[in-house]
């Protein structure tokens, strides 16, 4: 079987500088060396993090920067008092920034020549004051106590930031339930949070039509009472102006809330220690018991302060827009913390990134001049299916910065996205990073003054400060080139302090893997480093065929075929199978103009055979779809798929992108048992 990592490793020595970068390179060594002094030894990890901590606003400074005496529990500028909706809006306000403008947030409907219908701009002073009167409102009138949980299951609009720093104002907490997610899965995280209020919207607006989100907040509601908890009161934001479900004993429409809360009502910040939680945010999908990642006050801001700084390079004429939900981490993180923590323009997009076509976001760049630019991978290959013109058409030469986040992005796609939307001229990354770390961990860090040189694929370098390694099964270091399990041997401000009223899980699930060696972070993915010492991010561990005996990633089958001119997209699934372990199944969307065919078919096993050898060429049944099944956040549906070429049942589809990608997975389901069964005969 030929070497599946050979496509990528050919890209180890690719280095490429932007031609605006030419003066302002790292030589391999010399950063090597700098990382190096960052973590050889606690003192200096700690003084490497109390730089960026001094930049930020504290109430009281630490005593400590670092307390690892109780180790996986690690504690970060100890006995220092901040706060971070301080930090969004007073902080930016004392700095001169009262009327610069924080969110640019435009909803979905469009006018017939292509513009929005409904654009709203926020200065920080309009933050602080509706920041300010949502806090009296939840202390005065529903009577929220410091370190008390409120669940968020609201649409991306602008009234979601402001509650979340009006909760932080009073010492609250959130935690934000993805506007995508069911019933079931909401009641669960609602009754895992103890939370007695849900602030929901009446609906929200995805491809021209309202989703009624309230009615599914009701259905998770009843479930709450069933299981003895119950929901006092569902504060519900105007949106869309669909009709809605009412219950008049526990329903209450926001803008009756707060209707004699005077405008300019101040409420002051509570004094946050900075080993305080600010909020929790689940991270498991539709099966298995959530787990709530609980993150810090002071650490977790020093994380996203430090990150803005040096991934993104912000400064304060940036317009920056991460594409991501604020349902996750990325949204918590790099909408709206991370971004308002630093003064900068953030942006917020309430639709589909298709709608009314596929050039949406490529106009809002234009209308806007975003000049940084982050979005997930899946919505890069996405854009890639249709011609070059849908974005070359519209001017996008403010980009000096463009990352992705999510998941590994292919060479292939690493250079589109470089070349069409960054014309060969910006910084561009793949991060790595989760919700538990709280923050990004990898880059090329312009904001150093001079970047480290890209690599089409790459997740560039770990971040200084942090120690990542990549170990076999027995917990050995592997050589350049191979994989192995990437895990985090040091601590980091941003990463999670426990998993929510469950520690042992969090020690069991984060740290056990390797426990007899010490406490290292076990992040679940396969990565290797190459000879430069730069991150490559394979993929979940657990996403690993057996095939006839070998080991094979689906990210890198998944990979093997974009780089197919023909194939838009790819997302590859394991079924099992009594004699060869399991059958790779592959769907496959061909790019806009290309015809699936039988002869298609045979072009990509002639593909797979040349890339990844025919072991997996030979067994891998290829069906054509239209469209992958996403979730409304971009992730690809892999669970559906599994399910349909196992034949099990589909489960739930509420999180789906569109109904219609339902219908495509099941007539790829008869696609793929025809093929199956022809195979057999």
């Amino acid at each position: 079987m030929a070497d599946p990592m050979e496509a990528m490793k050919k890209e180890f020595e690719n280095r490429i500088i932007p031609p605006s970068w030419k003066d302002r390179v790292w030589e391999i060594e010399d950063y090597r060396k700098f990382h190096e002094d960052t973590i050889k030894d606690k003192e200096s990890i700690e003084k490497w993090w109390e730089k960026w901590a001094n930049e930020i606003f504290w109430f009281r400074k630490w005593d400590r920067a670092l307390d690892d005496s109780n180790p996986p529990f690690y504690r970060w500028f100890v006995g220092g008092e901040t706060n971070l909706a301080y930090l969004c809006t007073d902080w930016q306000i004392e700095q001169g920034r009262k009327n610069k403008v924080a969110i640019i947030w435009e909803g979905e409907p469009v006018k017939e020549n292509g513009e929005p219908v409904e654009v709203r701009k926020l200065t920080y002073y309009d933050l602080y004051r509706e920041s300010n009167r949502i806090a009296a409102m939840l202390k005065d009138k529903l009577g929220v106590k410091k370190d008390e949980i409120l669940t968020f299951y609201l649409p991306m609009i602008p009234e979601l930031p402001l509650f979340m720093l009006g909760v932080q104002r009073i010492g609250a907490k959130h935690s934000i339930v993805f506007s995508g997610f069911s019933a079931q899965a909401l009641a669960v995280r609602i009754m895992d949070a103890g939370a007695r209020y849900v602030v929901t919207a009446d609906g929200v607006y995805r491809r021209g039509k309202v989703l009624n989100l309230k009615a599914i907040v009701d259905d998770a509601v009843k479930i709450c009472e069933q299981e003895g908890h119950k929901v006092e009161k569902v504060i519900v934001v105007k949106r869309a102006g669909n009709e809605i479900p009412w219950n008049d004993s526990r329903d209450v429409w926001f803008e009756d809330l707060m209707a004699d809360i005077g405008k300019n009502v101040k409420v002051e910040c509570e004094k946050m220690g900075s080993e305080d939680f600010s909020f929790i945010l689940y991270t498991s999908g539709t099966t298995g018991r959530p787990k709530g990642a609980q993150h810090s006050v002071g650490g977790y801001a020093v994380h996203l302060y430090t990150t803005m700084k040096l991934i993104f390079d912000i400064k304060d004429d940036d317009i920056f827009w991460c594409t991501a939900d604020i349902g996750w981490i990325t949204g918590h993180s790099y909408i709206v913390y991370g971004p308002l923590m630093c003064g900068a323009t953030t942006m917020m997009y309430e639709g589909a990134p298709d709608f009314p076509d596929v050039s949406r976001w490529a106009a809002m760049i234009e209308r806007y001049g975003v000049t940084i630019f982050y979005t997930a991978p899946t919505a890069i290959r996405m854009l890639m299916r249709f011609p070059e013109e849908n974005y070359t058409k519209y001017d996008m030469s403010t980009l000096r910065i463009i990352h992705s986040v999510g998941e590994p992005i292919n060479p292939e796609a690493w250079r589109w996205y470089y070349r069409v939307f960054g014309r060969e001229d910006v910084v561009c990354s793949s991060t790595w990073w989760m919700t538990e770390t709280g923050g990004m961990l990898t880059d090329h860090f312009p904001g150093l003054g001079k970047i480290i040189p890209l690599k089409p694929g790459t997740n560039g370098y770990p971040i200084p400060g942090v120690r990542m390694e990549v170990l076999d099964d027995e917990g050995n270091s592997v050589k350049p080139g191979e994989r192995g399990y990437l895990v985090i041997s040091t601590p980091w401000p941003g990463m999670l302090m426990t998993l929510f009223k469950d520690p042992n899980r969090f020690i069991d699930v984060y740290f056990g893997k390797y426990k007899s060696k010490g406490w290292y972070y076990y992040t679940g993915d396969f990565a290797m480093f190459d000879e430069d010492g730069y991150v490559w991010v394979l993929g979940r561990a657990d996403d690993i065929l057996k095939v006839a005996g070998h080991r094979i990633g689906t990210a890198e089958i998944e990979s093997a075929m974009v780089s197919h001119p023909d194939v838009a997209e790819a997302a590859c699934v394991g079924k099992s199978d009594p004699v060869k372990g399991e059958i790779p199944i592959i769907y496959v969307v061909l790019r806009e103009g290309v015809e699936p065919s039988p002869d298609m078919v045979n072009e990509l096993k002639k593909h797979l055979r040349a890339t990844l050898g025919p072991v997996v060429a030979s067994d891998a049944v290829i069906t054509f779809v239209n469209t992958l099944p996403k979730t409304r956040s971009g992730k690809i549906m892999r669970r559906l798929l599994r399910a349909v070429a196992e034949g099990k049942e589909l489960g739930d589809v509420t999180t789906l992108e569109s109904e219609v990608a339902v219908e495509e997975a099941k007539k790829a389901y008869e696609m793929v048992k025809a093929a199956l069964e022809g195979s057999k005969s």
